[in-house]
């Protein structure tokens, strides 16, 4: 089959993450356009890979520009988030329209009719997962054949039927391949020297229904089941990281748990001696040989949705356990070396202030090393759309937030600050440190970065200048 795309250009077209600055990772690789471009590689003759955070001549618009008219005849840009939605639009409207454009990720998914209108270059839009999607279009599938986008004849949009979700086993590893560099760990703006980072997915979707949770659900009424890769694929694959530091991205890499041990067992048996950080759910407390196995393979860190120390809003969002469960759970979690780090949600129908302002206690009862809170959101498809409207006093906002009437954006941003100052107490963040190391997660190496960051970090999480005092102490030790 002869190649109808001679060169395609994939851009990541973000300068900054969303949570660039604040406690924790800075920079994530750009793991899903990495899955289309693994896909997409072998049906193109050549193909770029652009990261418009990361250093680069193309990072420049003059040249990237230059490149595109002078080398590029299909053109993939992954509009995967909500923040920086205009700026992406803006960029996507200054790079060359004559030139096949394509849009995808979960924001082009939820965003559809907006970016048609906001963006007269976008020949094709891929909603949901585009692995398939992509290869239809590069071979030059018709468009009207081609399930789950939707595309310009004319000057009608149409929009073709969903594409079915795939096992995700049939899909290649994503392609690294084309990085520019490494990526870093990094805290408060300052990488952590040496510490490379990436991620891996070992499966995609969640058995489970919490309200809040529209990641795995699209307008276009697709839920995303559960799929995972054969446990062969994953250990290939991290056999194929460089990175020191790996972050297991399933939304629950416990779902299974003897198939999560079994990848545990696999790992110490070859020796792999990397450290990973897991997303979880409080029930994997019932099984501590799976903990058990899963300190000794170099898990070092547990990202754990809690969501709210509130037996009621707990039930509200569907959660699936209370708070007697969430204290059983953590009487175990304590007994095993793990970093903990919580989230929660502030700001929920009929919450008061008061309620709200128990997230910092009950995170500490808990055990809880670290925290991250965000204010209740609700997309156009949320199952708590319903809730809210039938709940006198609330609203959506612009920005999709739940706001109280009296209440509003004051008020949320007045309790964001109080549950900061309650939780990160100078104590609490020696509290942090400490944990880091005594789990392993972080070296001495990384103590230069760590100790200029702290800084930066309290500066952004409280709102207050940079302490001067501490950026000399940074500087006297050559950090």
């Amino acid at each position: 089959m002869s190649i109808l795309y001679k060169h395609a250009l994939c851009i990541h077209p973000y300068f900054r993450d969303s949570h660039a600055g604040s406690l924790g990772l800075a920079v994530f690789p750009p793991i899903g356009l990495e899955y289309i471009v693994a896909a997409l590689r072998p049906h193109v003759g050549e193909l770029t890979f652009v990261d418009l955070r990361l250093p680069g001549p193309l990072r420049d618009h003059k040249k990237l520009t230059r490149f595109i008219r002078e080398n590029i005849d299909l053109l993939c840009v992954s509009v995967n988030w909500e923040y920086h939605f205009s700026e992406v639009c803006d960029l996507i409207n200054s790079l060359p329209s004559d030139v096949t454009t394509v849009v995808g990720g979960q924001q082009a998914t939820d965003s559809v009719e907006e970016i048609f209108e906001l963006c007269p270059a976008v020949n094709i839009l891929v909603r949901g997962e585009g692995e398939e999607t992509i290869v239809e279009i590069a071979e030059g599938k018709p468009l009207k054949d081609i399930l789950g986008i939707s595309y310009r004849d004319g000057s009608q949009v149409i929009h073709n039927p969903n594409r079915p979700l795939g096992e995700i086993e049939q899909y290649a590893s994503p392609d690294r391949g084309l990085r520019s560099q490494e990526y870093n760990l990094n805290m408060g703006g300052y990488a952590l020297r040496g510490e490379s980072f990436d991620m891996i997915l070992t499966s995609r979707g969640c058995p489970y229904n919490c309200k809040f949770c529209t990641f795995n659900l699209n307008p276009w009424t697709q839920k995303r089941r559960y799929s995972v890769r054969s446990i062969d694929a994953v250990m290939n694959e991290i056999d194929q990281v460089k990175a020191g530091i790996i972050l297991i991205a399933d939304e629950n890499f416990f779902v299974n748990p003897n198939r999560a041990k079994e990848i545990c067992e696999r790992l110490i048996a070859k020796g792999i001696n990397k450290r990973f950080l897991v997303q979880a759910r409080i029930e994997i407390f019932e099984r501590p040989d799976v903990l058990e196995a899963a300190a000794k393979a170099g898990i070092k860190v547990f990202l754990l949705g809690i969501e709210s120390p509130s037996d009621r809003i707990l039930e509200q969002l569907n959660k699936g356990f209370d708070t007697c469960k969430l204290r059983k759970a953590f009487e175990e979690f304590r007994k095993h070396p793990f970093y903990y780090h919580g989230y929660f949600i502030y700001g929920n129908v009929t919450e008061s202030e008061q309620e709200m302002l128990l997230i910092p206690g009950f995170a500490k009862e808990l055990g809880l090393d670290s925290i991250t809170y965000q204010k209740l959101r609700v997309d156009k498809y949320s199952p708590l759309r319903e809730l809210v409207e039938s709940t006198p006093g609330y609203y959506v906002g612009d920005d999709r937030i739940v706001y109280l009437e009296g209440f509003g954006r004051p008020g949320l941003k007045r309790v964001s600050r109080e549950i900061t100052r309650r939780f990160y107490t100078p104590r609490q963040l020696v509290s942090i440190v400490k944990k880091l190391f005594s789990v392993k997660f972080m070296t001495r190496s990384n103590l230069p970065a760590l100790f200029s960051s702290i800084p930066v970090v309290l500066a952004n999480m409280i709102g207050r200048k940079i302490n001067k005092k501490a950026r000399r102490l940074a500087a006297r030790l050559n950090l």
